[in-house]
């Protein structure tokens, strides 16, 4: 096992060659969002009546009452923003987003603030002022690395999920997440790429002739069982773009033995709601509990997927049932625990290629999933090359925040938002990407297009299905 850490130095001296962001015109509001038709005159009216609401019924006024008291603009966290670090623009300082909408709460909710705004007839919220948190709330990734810089802990990801939430409920919010999530909620299919039932199952049958071929046994994806231990559920997109991390997962469910399923009434794991909309992220948890409920299942296992992991972690317990709320495990954590068990048997000398490993933010962040992915590298690839800096300090593909959905604003993406990610995998000289995450998957797999990086983007789990070794008791 060799693995190597790629330093700053060698990190700059492999770009000469960089687009300069400043080529890239940013995108306006009539391109990627969905605004209602309504006067503009009033946007501020509404603006204020839906934050007043949310400010009601939620439990975000204890944190802005601790923001505006500590705010600061020392603009610290400008050197940890991939998308300034970029651009350059102090628009896109963390601390200046935030102050955005800091400074609309601390005029309008605040008793200081309305007393002085009514005796000097200052700071009244215009539409003006509503168009440039758009732009500016959106051309945030929401990967949290300002959070770790700021030195009085401002959490400027979540004043930018606020934002959007506020933002979303007078009818301004890309219309990809708005579609999708329609779909998801309230469509025929009921997942945010729209595939029908049939067509899903018609793709898993093709994969296990594929794997039958291929393996020489005959590996299942099971279907509506009840009383399973885990009711296994990817990002639906995954049944369209990613067959081989799906085979890879069966594999590895079929080595271990596992008793799973998928479900029919639900699976998609997809959750944008954590990218606009509070009220949306809740209606979708709540239909991932219900079909696990419906069969029986003891845990919920989501696929290589960061944000559906995330949500479906972390809000569980917050809309269903508390700590008697389902358990929910990352697949990288089942396939890490069989490893460690035994129980899971990967050839060491299938995949002689370079290979280095992105964080997908939602999981590594907060220190949740970032060992268990290099152990189970570790014990089959030789050549791992580690991207500096790395785990819970990575950083964001460039996609994140629900802007990889936007294909509207791809060169924005892959050319400013993903410069910094780009500049790290260009370094390393690996033949493959790992990237965990459909998110991360789709936005690195459209970096390397744009940016002309000779890699491969691939799932944890497409590797281990190339290398995984089945006992001879294994039918």
């Amino acid at each position: 096992m060799k693995t190597r850490i790629v330093t700053t130095d060698e990190r700059e001296r492999a770009f000469t060659n960089k687009k300069k962001p400043e080529e890239i015109e940013k995108q306006k509001l009539d391109v990627r969002y969905n605004v209602e038709d309504c006067d503009v005159a009033d946007r501020p009216r509404r603006f204020l009546e839906a934050f007043a609401a949310i400010l009601k019924h939620s439990n975000y006024r204890f944190a802005l009452e601790h923001f505006i008291r500590v705010s600061a603009k020392c603009s610290m966290c400008a050197v940890e923003c991939p998308i300034h670090q970029a651009t350059g623009d102090s628009h896109d300082i963390p601390c200046y987003r935030s102050e955005l909408l800091l400074s609309v709460y601390r005029r309008h909710f605040t008793i200081g603030g309305s007393l002085k705004g009514r005796i000097f007839g200052t700071g009244h919220l215009t539409d003006e002022k509503i168009q440039e948190m758009a732009e500016s709330f959106w051309n945030c990734t929401a990967c949290r690395r300002c959070t770790t810089e700021c030195p009085v802990g401002i959490d400027h990801a979540l004043i930018t999920h606020l934002g959007r939430y506020i933002l979303s409920e007078i009818g301004i919010s890309p219309r990809a997440l708005i579609v999708s999530v329609r779909e998801q909620l309230q469509g025929k299919t009921g997942n945010t790429s729209a595939i029908p039932l049939p067509a899903m199952l018609d793709s898993l049958e093709f994969l296990e002739e594929e794997m039958k071929e291929e393996k020489g046994i005959d590996i299942k994806f099971p279907i509506d069982v009840e009383d399973c231990d885990y009711m296994f559920i990817p990002a639906v997109s995954d049944f369209l773009m990613e067959a081989d991390t799906l085979m890879g997962i069966a594999a590895v469910m079929k080595a271990t033995g596992a008793s799973w399923t998928i479900g029919t009434k639900n699976f998609d794991a997809i959750n944008y709601g954590l990218f606009y909309n509070d009220r949306m992220l809740e209606r979708i948890i709540r239909d991932l509990d219900a079909e696990a409920k419906r069969l029986n299942a003891k845990n919920i296992l989501i696929g290589e997927c960061g944000h559906a992991s995330r949500t479906a972690k972390y809000f569980m317990p917050t809309h269903c049932g508390g700590k008697d709320a389902i358990p929910v495990l990352n697949i990288i954590e089942y396939t890490h625990m069989m490893l460690r068990k035994g129980n899971l048997k990967l050839a060491p000398d299938i995949i002689k290629e370079t290979v280095t490993f992105h964080d997908p933010c939602n999981i590594a962040r907060q220190g949740w999933i970032v060992e268990q992915p290099r152990e189970i590298i570790k014990a089959f690839c030789h050549d791992f090359v580690e991207m500096t800096p790395n785990r819970e300090n990575n950083i964001c593909c460039g996609g994140g925040g629900g802007t990889v959905s936007i294909d509207e604003i791809r060169p924005y993406r892959t050319i400013i938002g993903g410069k910094a990610k780009a500049d790290q995998i260009r370094a390393t000289g690996a033949k493959y990407v790992i990237a965990p995450c459909a998110n991360c998957k789709k936005q690195i797999r459209e970096l390397l297009e744009d940016q002309e990086i000779d890699c491969e983007m691939i799932g944890l789990h497409d590797l281990i299905y190339k290398a995984i070794v089945f006992d001879s008791s294994v039918e």
